[in-house]
């Protein structure tokens, strides 16, 4: 063993700093924690959509994509997507996780694979948002400009088996580490192109976790995880919007997901007198989950489904298709008119009317409708 080697093995790791009992419970983090709603049972029902960030592909390739992307070694390569936000043009850099290769008892194999988050972790971060309202559990340090929760794993599943998505201890474990281990950048993409703006951080920056041993010997052994600064940065500036959460839950497919996070972002004045428009070539490009087909006819199919499933799930009470075509018939894009039922459109009335009151309570350091430089320069100051 050399020198630099064994200098190396007695590096400690470096450890997550403390969360100050301040950061549990504080004006910032209540107006997070608190929702408008008339009973326990329609509160229970509520979490946050988080503007930006949830206007991200940051889940789009699925598992069954990266055996087709996957390189000799595991490796998989970084993979950029294009998305517009709010009439700017932006691309998501995903950078995967590298993970251990373990055996059926747990134990490591000495190899190694890579995997990007997907559908598995989307349900997680939504569980993890959801567990971040409940009182002393989510955190918002301004101090050290961070946001997250501490939770129990059993909490965890618990709660993603009460929205009908069961998964394993190990399952979990191995969500939470692609969670950590995968970086995500958002780059302007109308910034210069040589010195493009840009925030680049892990989904889930801090990870202190609970083995298999510390669980047995004590079940209530809480984990920690720490949210990318983007969310922080909605919790600080009140850009987070509330949404009906077990509708969001009940989704069988991504796409659907998708689907109602930008009707809750961005059909605020939902009304039944009102109809919101949305594109197949808008949705395919901002969504990124359209870009597996490989017939149009495919992809539009998968979106009336979708549109479908919205629909039985009360978030809209008519969905009008429209199809442009051009010269032979060929088919160029596809317009969806979109009438809200009467219960989403309460539910973006309240909405309205909650981040409103929430506004009003605080003082802001900036103007809320955030530009990317400024969340970078926030990020800085994160780090």
């Amino acid at each position: 063993m050399t020198q630099e080697t064994a200098a190396k093995k007695k590096t400690p790791r470096r450890a997550i700093k403390p969360v100050s009992p301040d950061a549990f419970s504080n004006r910032q983090l209540s107006l997070f924690q608190s929702f408008l709603a008339n009973t326990d049972d329609a509160r229970d029902a509520l979490s946050n959509a988080i503007d930006l960030w949830d206007s991200i592909p940051r889940y789009a390739i699925p598992r069954k994509k990266e055996d087709e992307l996957r390189l000799p070694g595991g490796f998989l390569p970084l993979r950029n997507l294009d998305f517009q936000y709010r009439g700017k043009s932006y691309t998501a850099q995903i950078r995967p996780a590298r993970l251990e290769v373990k055996d059926k008892n747990g134990r490591s194999t000495g190899e190694t694979i890579e995997h990007y988050p997907s559908a598995r972790e989307e349900l997680i971060e939504h569980a993890l948002r959801k567990l971040a309202t409940e009182q002393y559990a989510g955190f918002f340090d301004k101090p050290d400009y961070r946001s997250g929760v501490a939770f129990t794993l059993h909490r965890l599943r618990q709660e993603l088996a009460g929205q009908g998505h069961a998964m394993t201890y190990e399952g979990l474990a191995e969500g939470l580490e692609i969670l950590h281990y995968a970086y995500l950048g958002v780059i302007d993409a109308e910034s210069d192109p040589d010195d493009p703006g840009m925030i680049s951080q892990p989904y889930l920056p801090a990870l202190a976790k609970v083995n298999q041993q510390g669980r047995a010997a004590d079940p209530e052994a809480k984990w920690f995880v720490q949210f990318h600064g983007l969310v922080t940065d909605s919790i600080n500036q009140i850009t987070y919007r509330q949404f009906n959460y077990q509708r969001l839950m009940k989704c069988s497919t991504q796409l659907a997901r998708w689907l109602i996070s930008q009707l809750v972002l961005k059909f605020t004045q939902a009304a039944v007198t009102n109809t919101f428009q949305m594109r197949l070539s808008t949705i395919q490009r901002d969504s990124g989950l359209l870009n597996g087909y490989a017939r149009q006819r495919d992809a539009v199919a998968a979106l009336d489904d979708a549109w479908n499933e919205v629909k039985e799930l009360g978030a809209v009470a008519v969905v009008r298709k429209g199809e442009q075509r051009g010269s032979r018939g060929k088919l160029e894009d596809v317009t969806y008119t979109l009438f809200p039922s009467r219960e989403f459109a309460a539910e973006q009335k309240a909405a309205n009317r909650r981040q409103g009151d929430a506004k009003d309570g605080v003082t802001l350091d900036s103007d809320p409708q955030q530009t990317l430089p400024t969340l970078v320069d926030n990020s800085r100051r994160l780090r």
